[in-house]
């Protein structure tokens, strides 16, 4: 009987998406030994594989990371994270005949560069905002002065944790977000003022091998910190999937968006591999393009890996020798909710909270009602430890919103952080909530 080679898998993360990819890799039988850099202390609890992680490690330490990849025998390197692919750890690794799942550093520049990313948009007709770009505050401050008063968006071209988006309802508070710009260092030099759409958001998710494509779904997250969408943006508080706004009509032009981008790669000469990930908006009955990330999204992942039937191992090695198309990638349909539990505070300052105990969790890692994914905590003499922001990300299912909403709220409910420091959001799928009851 022909023996089944079973495979080390290196995850470049350390949050609630690199925490979702450890738990479906540890459910393939052709996996042995999950690695995950810079991972989290979650990550190695209950887990029916052995996790090791190298928490002192950062994702941009690629030297380190391509030494890892050689002492450890990894068989496969799933870069999951945005500035990993931003510093080229994907073209380092296939430099060192490492099979990786991911972009390439040029071919991930639809993420990293906004302004790139924009004049690629308009070069391929895709459908987007109107936009400027500037590199200095002078000259946006000229342009706002030149242009009738109307609201914007201001964005930093470069990477900024999911924070570098700020809105303005005026001119006037246009060029206050310009100001801001600075503290995003060398990611805001280079800035957009971007047409302010009126529209609802959405995620879509597709597999793509440089050629081919397979859309695996779409999710709607909630980036304002507070309920109602109050409050400032932050990496994403919780999301749903599949959400009611994307309908067939909006699939199609989703479809049509995901062909032109990954032809329009290839016709650039920086074929694009990896999961891409689709930042889009629903006005009227036309979808607009907000943004392409060149990863999974975090919380969405949270929610759309766990409906992925297939072995995704089988799917990330299809990726990496163009095999696509002999792949069908299943899915279920089932409803899901993540909510993100994060520290008071949070985005702003959350210092007062790190160090702080976490009550409650020890019964979620039992719960057939719910999963737990870990980020910011640290789990030290047998005590869970508040460590940064986002801390832990409670998700579970059922046959529609309600249902999977009711579930998970009743066991966040059990949980609290010394101090009363736990905040997390109580209207996550408000808007399918609504459509559900008219």
């Amino acid at each position: 009987m022909k023996s089944v080679k079973k495979n080390t898998v290196l995850i470049i993360d350390g949050g609630g998406r690199g925490s979702v990819l450890v738990d479906k890799y540890s459910q393939s039988k052709l996996v042995s030994k999950i690695i995950a850099i810079p991972g989290n202390d979650l990550m190695t609890l209950n887990k029916s594989k052995p996790v090791k992680i190298f928490s002192d490690l950062k994702t941009t330490s690629v030297s380190e990371i391509i030494d890892i990849c050689h002492q450890e025998k990894v068989d496969l390197v799933d870069v999951a994270q945005d500035n990993a692919i931003a510093v080229g750890l994907v073209d380092e690794l296939i430099k060192n005949n490492i099979p990786v799942f991911g972009p390439t550093q040029k071919a991930g520049q639809l993420e990293w560069d906004k302004s790139w990313s924009r004049q690629f948009m308009k070069k391929y007709q895709l459908p987007i905002p109107e936009f400027y770009v500037f590199d200095n505050p002078k000259s946006g401050y000229q342009f706002l002065d030149s242009t009738p008063n109307k609201p914007w968006f201001i964005k930093a071209s470069g990477l900024a944790e999911g924070k570098g988006v700020i809105p303005a309802n005026n001119n006037q508070e246009a060029k206050a977000a310009v100001d801001q710009m600075s503290k995003f260092g060398q990611s805001g030099q280079t800035y957009l003022l971007e047409e302010w759409l009126v529209g609802e958001e959405f995620s879509a998710f597709a597999v793509v091998d440089g050629v081919d494509f397979q859309i695996i779904g779409f999710a709607q997250d909630h980036k304002r910190v507070d309920d109602y969408d109050q409050g400032p943006n932050t990496g994403g508080m919780g999301c749903v999937s599949n959400p009611l706004i994307v309908n067939k009509k909006n699939v199609t032009q989703i479809k049509n968006i995901f062909q032109k981008t990954v032809s329009g790669m290839v016709a650039e000469g920086r074929p694009y591999q990896g999961i891409l990930y689709l930042g889009g908006m629903v006005v009227g009955q036309k979808v607009y393009i907000i943004e392409f990330n060149c990863r999974w999204g975090d919380p969405e992942a949270q929610v759309i890996i766990p409906s992925i039937k297939n072995d995704l191992i089988d799917i990330s090695f299809s990726v990496i020798n163009h095999q696509l198309k002999t792949q069908k990638i299943k899915t279920d349909s089932k409803t899901r909710i993540v909510v993100t539990a994060a520290s008071r505070g949070y985005p702003v300052n959350y210092n007062n909270v790190k160090g702080k105990q976490i009550f409650g969790l020890s019964k979620i890692f039992s719960s057939k009602k719910v999963k737990i994914f870990g980020a910011g905590t640290q789990f030290k003499n047998n005590q869970y430890i508040a460590n940064g922001g986002r801390l832990f990300y409670l998700v579970s299912e059922g046959k529609n919103i309600t249902d999977a909403r009711k579930k998970v709220y009743n066991e966040l409910s059990g949980i609290s952080i010394e101090g009363n420091n736990l905040h997390y959001r109580t209207d996550i799928g408000w808007r399918d909530v609504q459509r559900l009851n008219k």
